[in-house]
């Protein structure tokens, strides 16, 4: 048996981020940035009121209180040119340009009008500067907005849109074929023969994918006969950035993705007996004349689950352009007892947590073992990594890593 971090390294190694591509800006949402983007224009461009109000001169309501005629109105998006003298205040509105002469805006609610409609009384002093957005406040001309390796957000992209920008170059989300095996898999939902289960891997990778910013390919399903595996894994080269199946990777007679994928590739193709529970059998190809990945998981759900977690999920990242490849391991205090033997494997247990009062989180139940269980971990929103010991007790600390952020509640207490 080989390390987890052993096998994971050995992944990655063989990966670079895929061929930068220009996006429409729109389309650029979750991709990660392949080249330098310098603000062109300052933001804001012109000096604009943060409020509705009365643009003044400051200096006139220094004793507390002022007075002035109102000589204009200005409305957002269009331009006064009437300067603002001793004694006089234009009525303004929310991000319209500041009239020639105004330094600083009064609130609406401080101020009130005469009955003529010519007059405004300002109830208090007002600070120079005052609810003005100054000219590049937020970015100045020849900042830099987008540097290699951002992840393009919404309120960068809005940013961004705001320069006029109207494409990115980006690395493309990796396209990513899945593929399940077996000659018990069905896809259909009528009554199911003596020995057939129902396809759960392929929709349950799919969605996986999906959540993780990646475009998933639906390649089918293959029984375990080499010619149909050997056609599949060609197709997915040629149309896929990289390529997922589960089953026919352990030991049994009829396990043979792990023998096509060495037909295929050769030294390039790695089956390994990975020291993890579950998901030890792993096999891992590369397409040289494609520089397509091909990540061959352990057929049972759960399995397939941690292997996409530990293995899938960083490499595709990296292809991506990311740079924060594997999710942060957090200490993690145990509201129970987790029942484990010396087998020399780091188990992987999905379990529950939240945050306690504490300030730290805590694992409230962890699911039953067994990696057929896949409705037993359907609510977990965490992974455990327990390595070699006799078993652990409430109150132990244990690292976790955190799979559905927005599944971690508070806990008791709050």
């Amino acid at each position: 048996m080989i390390p987890v971090d052993e096998a994971r390294a050995y992944v990655l190694s063989r990966l670079s981020p895929l061929r930068p591509v220009d996006r429409a800006l729109g389309d650029a949402l979750g991709c990660v940035a392949a080249a330098e983007v310098l603000a062109r224009e300052a933001t804001p461009r012109f000096e604009n009121s943060a409020m509705d109000g009365y643009a003044l001169r400051a200096r006139d309501t220094a004793s507390g209180a002022a007075r002035l005629r109102i000589v204009d109105v200005v409305f957002a998006g269009a331009a006064s040119s009437r300067a603002i003298g001793e004694g006089e205040a234009a009525r303004i509105m929310t991000g319209a340009p500041l009239p020639p002469g105004a330094d600083s805006v009064c609130l609406r609610e401080d101020t009130l009008v005469e009955a003529d409609g010519h007059h405004v009384l300002i109830q208090r002093a007002v600070r120079d500067g005052e609810a003005v957005r100054r000219v590049g406040e937020d970015v100045v001309v020849g900042q830099t907005l987008v540097q290699p390796g951002d992840v393009i957000g919404p309120a960068l992209l809005g940013a961004l849109a705001g320069q006029g920008v109207q494409s990115l170059t980006v690395h493309p989300a990796p396209r990513v074929g899945v593929l399940s095996t077996g000659d018990e898999i069905v896809d259909e939902a009528s009554p199911l023969a003596p020995g057939r289960i129902r396809d759960a891997n392929r929709p349950m990778l799919i969605a996986s994918l999906r959540q993780s910013g990646c475009s998933p390919v639906d390649l089918g399903h293959v029984d375990d006969a080499k010619e149909a595996l050997r056609e599949a894994f060609e197709h997915g080269a040629r149309t896929c950035d990289a390529v997922i199946s589960t089953g026919g990777v352990s030991a049994g007679d009829a396990d043979y993705v792990k023998v096509v994928l060495g037909e295929l590739f050769g030294d390039a193709a790695r089956s390994m007996q990975v020291a993890m529970r579950p998901g030890k059998p792993f096999t891992y190809a590369y397409d040289e004349a494609t520089a397509t990945p091909f990540f061959a998981l352990a057929g049972n759900p759960v399995s397939t689950l941690v292997g996409f977690e530990l293995f899938v999920r960083p490499a595709l990242r990296h292809l991506a352009g990311h740079h924060d490849l594997e999710r942060v391991a957090w200490p993690m205090v145990l509201d129970c007892d987790i029942a484990r033997t010396r087998d020399a494997k780091l188990h992987l247990i999905h379990a529950v947590c939240y945050l306690h009062e504490d300030g730290r989180l805590h694992v409230a139940r962890v699911a039953p073992p067994g990696s057929h269980l896949l409705f037993a971990v359907a609510d977990a929103n965490c992974l455990l990594l327990s390595p070699e010991s006799d078993g652990l007790v409430a109150g132990d600390v244990v690292s976790g890593i955190i799979v559905d952020e927005s599944r971690v509640a508070e806990g008791p207490g709050h």
